[in-house]
């Protein structure tokens, strides 16, 4: 009978990654929402060289073409590595979490290979990819862009986004960090804590949380990313027009993607 080792298999975990650390432009289809911001925090905290081509998702930028061929979820960001490890052709990455993975693995930052400090990271990065970022977003759906109030869901998911807070909270009561380390599990939470008066969160409430937001906040990294998205976007993504593209989608969008105005 094979017996299960708790130790990661020795080839995994001295394995080099098949991703070389060398520095190149990234090219980053972007809008500056929570999963945008996660992408710019990390290229700017590396240093990496990378060019913002805006995909503005209130007037349907999503659906082009172009767009669709890497990234077939028809949701920002995705980035194209014209040069990848591994000397071939470029290769495309479309959702946030993965992206930042890719990059950790490509730059050798932010991600531990240790096993367990690599656990740890994973394992907060999926519960920010699971949890905060859906539930807050249904939050902020409800409470900021429904066309009709309604207190179920409204209560339902404000609830939910003050549960999760909680959790990171307490995670954070004997630690600096999500997983110890500043790391990408840090670049994916934060942008979704930076809404939480939209939320109807305060933060008071919750004082690690308070002090980890705080820290990130203050980090010239995370402030040069969020300058570079005010330099994209000046104006509201949700108005009257928008309402239908971002919330009018179903299996006929997939199928057939609405054609787009060239005005």
């Amino acid at each position: 009978m094979t017996r299960w080792s708790s130790k990661r298999p020795s080839s995994f975990t001295h394995h080099p990654s098949p991703i070389t650390h060398h520095r190149h432009m990234i090219d980053l289809h972007y809008w500056p929402t929570p999963n945008g911001h996660k992408i710019t925090i990390f290229l700017e905290e590396t240093g990496t060289p990378y060019n913002i081509i805006p995909v503005n998702i209130g007037a349907g930028d999503q659906f082009k073409p172009d767009f669709l061929r890497i990234a077939p979820n028809n949701r920002m960001p995705a980035i194209i590595d014209s040069e990848p490890g591994d000397g071939g052709d470029p290769i495309s990455v479309f959702e946030s979490g993965a992206i930042l993975v890719y990059l950790a693995a490509k730059t050798g930052r932010y991600l531990p290979r240790e096993t367990r400090a690599w656990v740890e990271v994973l394992q907060w990065l999926f519960w920010q990819m699971a949890g905060l970022g859906p539930m807050a977003g249904q939050n902020h759906h409800f409470t900021q862009y429904a066309p009709e109030k309604l207190p179920y869901a409204i209560d339902r998911y404000v609830r939910e986004t003050s549960r999760l807070y909680a959790v990171l909270d307490k995670r954070l009561a004997d630690r600096e960090f999500v997983a110890k380390e500043y790391s990408i599990a840090d670049m994916a939470a934060y942008p979704w804590i930076v809404p939480h008066e939209r939320q109807q969160q305060n933060l008071d409430d919750f004082p690690s949380l308070k002090r980890w937001f705080e820290a990130i906040r203050a980090r010239p990294a995370v402030v040069r990313a969020y300058e570079r998205g005010k330099a994209i976007n000046t104006k509201p993504t949700v108005d009257e027009k928008s309402r239908a593209i971002l919330f009018g989608q179903s299996a006929a969008t997939v199928t057939s993607p609405p054609a787009l105005s060239t005005k």
